[in-house]
């Protein structure tokens, strides 16, 4: 079960982004590059991405959640942060993983950015092709 008085830290990672997630025995405070959760991901629909690994183990008010957020994108970190904290959420309580891993949060979401190849304008688009 829940071991009250060790830090759990855990790394989760998405695009570019990589999330260190440590978890502490408290009341539900989380911090984010030392902002709040909301001043950080403006966005409702990303906050409630992030927060769908403690919703479906109800365990939001259980840990104090600090994170260190760095690369990529405001969404990419917050794919990270949600990996992160699955992970996390796996190593203080090993019975939660069967329960995040039928949802998907443990999965590393392995799509990255195509890279621009030589001789065309991005990594997809070409040059009009001209017959004549």
């Amino acid at each position: 079960m829940v071991d009250t008085t060790a830090q759990i830290a855990a790394t989760g990672r998405r695009k570019t982004a990589v999330a260190r997630v440590t978890l502490t025995p408290g009341t539900g405070h989380y911090k984010v590059n030392k902002k709040a959760l909301p001043d950080y991901f403006c966005s409702e629909a990303l906050i409630g991405y992030i927060m769908q690994p403690l919703q479906l183990t109800n365990m939001q008010d259980k840990f104090d959640i600090s994170v260190k957020c760095r690369g990529g994108g405001i969404a990419g970190q917050a794919g990270a942060l949600r990996h992160g904290l699955a992970r996390a959420l796996v190593l203080a309580d090993a019975s939660l993983r069967e329960v995040l891993k039928n949802s998907g949060c443990l999965t590393r979401d392995p799509r990255m950015k195509e890279r621009k190849k030589p001789g065309q304008p991005g990594a997809r688009k070409r040059f009009q092709f001209s017959k004549r």
